[in-house]
């Protein structure tokens, strides 16, 4: 069960709207590599984990990433709201515009809708561990990309800083969740069995 704190876990104030920026930064809310995505892949894993110390870890990071998604949704709110329709127009917006209004909506920078697609949930702890660690970089790299779009606007590149940096911490914290795994597996089995499926590397059934 979750306990939810009213607060952002990292401020956001932003005084100018962008709806450019906007367009950009909502990739981080519903695009490949963005928070929905990486919230429901660590939350869906979590139950076919073999270790309970990794369990924990997909959890703690699954539900931090839901605050994530919380603070996108609030940046984007705050670039878009208080638009003239000249702004929408100008900026390119107009065809969000028409289907959401400013409302939120989970999509990439390019449009495309969010998909349960874009992530895998295997059982394997291996295989999913290691999609984890790579979704992490490649969330990392989408935050680098944003700040070189946001330099000049400090009201939104300190959040986006602060989110960069947990995607680094992230990465490292199932880097060590690889490791309890590899610890547990005998070496010479380390690819062959499932340890959430397979009972001491024979298959069960």
């Amino acid at each position: 069960m979750f306990s939810y704190e009213k607060r952002l876990q990292f401020p956001v104030n932003i005084k100018n709207p962008n709806a450019m920026l906007a367009q950009a930064i909502i990739s981080q809310y519903g695009g490949p590599d963005g928070e929905m995505g990486a919230s429901m892949r660590y939350l869906s894993q979590r139950y076919a984990a073999p270790y309970r110390e990794v369990a924990s870890i997909l959890t703690d990071i699954g539900t931090e990433e839901l605050g994530h998604l919380e603070m996108v949704a609030t940046i984007v709110h705050q670039l878009t709201r208080g638009l003239s329709m000249e702004e929408i127009e100008d900026s390119g917006f107009a065809n969000y515009y028409v289907d959401h209004t400013i409302g939120i909506w989970p999509q990439a920078a390019s449009g495309m809708p969010f998909s349960s697609a874009q992530f895998q949930s295997t059982g394997d702890i291996i295989a999913d561990l290691m999609e984890d660690m790579a979704a992490e970089q490649k969330a990392r790299l989408t935050y680098d990309n944003i700040l070189r779009l946001v330099r000049d606007d400090s009201d939104v590149c300190e959040p986006i800083k602060f989110l960069r940096a947990r995607e680094v911490v992230h990465f490292q914290r199932f880097g060590e969740a690889l490791r309890i795994v590899q610890d547990r597996l005998n070496d010479k089995n380390f690819y062959a069995f499932n340890p959430g499926f397979d009972c001491n590397g024979q298959k069960t059934n």
